[in-house]
């Protein structure tokens, strides 16, 4: 990420920081991922060569920034989605002063995996609310193309949270699967077939 994308991604990540500490309700937070953690999806989107890319979970869009970031570096698309439309609103503003683009849809994460057709895409990033996950796993299954990578994030901070999913997937023989120690806990998942 160029220098001037950085700085407002920094700035985005230490206004959401000091949103978040006022916050008492968890939900009422903003909830970024670690910087680490941004900064190794836009490696993985690069290396994988990923040009169709989901997220479900865009909050107020910081890590979108770094998923468009790699996005345009592969000459690829990002499309994201968040439940609230004022995030969404906040995210398209950030996109807009970093010279981003995304598709925004604000929308419920499981209708939009239902919605995706087969093999549709070659990069997720799942930040959502984790109790879904499980019921999710059939459609992010099916619409990871061979070959493609899904990055789950916050499975250390919230292993009991993510516990079912993470039992349908290592059980799972079409994926290969790796815990990566960074930020919160992120699992990759390639789909091998």
């Amino acid at each position: 990420m160029r220098s001037e994308r950085r700085a407002v991604a920094a700035e985005i990540l230490a206004a959401s920081r000091a949103h978040d500490a006022a916050q008492a309700d968890r939900l009422a937070r903003f909830r970024s991922v670690e910087p680490e953690t941004a900064e190794l999806l836009g490696i993985l989107i690069r290396a994988a060569a990923a040009t169709r890319i989901l997220e479900l979970g865009t909050s107020n869009g910081y890590s979108t920034l770094w998923l468009a970031d790699a996005a345009e570096a592969t000459g690829g698309t990002v499309t994201s989605v968040e439940i609230d439309p004022e995030r969404m609103r906040m995210a398209a503003a950030h996109l807009e002063r970093a010279g981003l683009s995304a598709d925004l849809r604000s929308d419920d994460a499981g209708a939009v995996l239902q919605a995706s057709a087969d093999g549709a895409w070659g990069f997720i990033f799942l930040d959502a609310e984790r109790p879904a996950y499980a019921g999710y796993w059939p459609d992010l299954l099916r619409s990871l193309r061979p070959g493609g990578l899904l990055a789950i994030d916050n499975v250390i901070s919230h292993a009991g949270e993510v516990a079912a999913v993470t039992e349908l997937i290592e059980a799972e023989p079409a994926v290969m699967t790796s815990l990566v120690p960074i930020g919160a806990g992120l699992r990759l998942v390639l789909r091998s077939d």
